[in-house]
């Protein structure tokens, strides 16, 4: 029986990400491959007892559910600080349920982009150096989507598309590279392929 995963994330994040962790997963489940179904959230996921309520509803009719945030969500003072406590507190919410999973990305999914720099330079035709060696690190001061904002404005002069253009950066890249520079990106992926009796990165 094909295992079946939900994963609650913002639906700008889901379009971007869902092809390139489809192929990641394929590569090194074969045969195993969980069905994946993303349950796109408009601006962020749900807190408190809402979210509690859609991973119960979630459960009824899959076998995990994963909730994937931003740390960085631009609210202010900032929701969480960092990837430790938006887990914690998403914890806290769902209550005890072995079958829910939190990740965050710390600070933003774009984080998850830094690592493929040299492809950000030929997309966007920007000669601006990478923000940071540690992606995860670059936070709610100056947020990973702002210096893509920058280098797409200084090469491409316009603004950086969060969906067209992080499908641009991810195609035929091998999110493993990524998981190597952001710890949380490889404790997301860690979950999915543990979840589906993969080895782990």
């Amino acid at each position: 029986m094909t295992l079946s995963i939900t994963i609650i994330a913002e639906g700008a994040t889901e379009k971007a990400f869902g092809g390139a962790l489809r192929n990641f997963l394929e590569a090194r489940l074969p045969g195993q491959m969980p069905k994946l179904r993303f349950i796109s959230k408009d601006g962020r996921i749900p807190k408190g007892d809402l979210l509690k309520r859609d991973v119960e509803r979630h459960l009824k009719t899959c076998d995990a559910v994963i909730a994937l945030t931003d740390v960085y969500t631009g609210s202010q003072p900032p929701e969480f600080t960092n990837a430790a406590d938006a887990k914690a507190k998403m914890h806290q919410w769902v209550g005890a349920e072995s079958r829910f999973h939190p990740h965050a990305a710390q600070y933003e999914f774009e984080a998850w982009l830094l690592p493929f720099w040299p492809r950000i330079q030929d997309l966007s035709d920007s000669n601006r150096q990478s923000p940071s060696r540690n992606p995860e690190t670059v936070n709610h001061d100056k947020p990973p989507s702002r210096h893509l904002e920058v280098a797409y404005l200084t090469g491409k002069k316009r603004a950086y598309r969060k969906t067209l253009d992080s499908i641009a950066i991810l195609r035929d890249q091998d999110l493993a590279v990524a998981a190597a520079a952001c710890p949380e990106l490889k404790a997301f992926l860690n979950t999915l392929l543990s979840l589906a009796g993969g080895a782990t990165i």
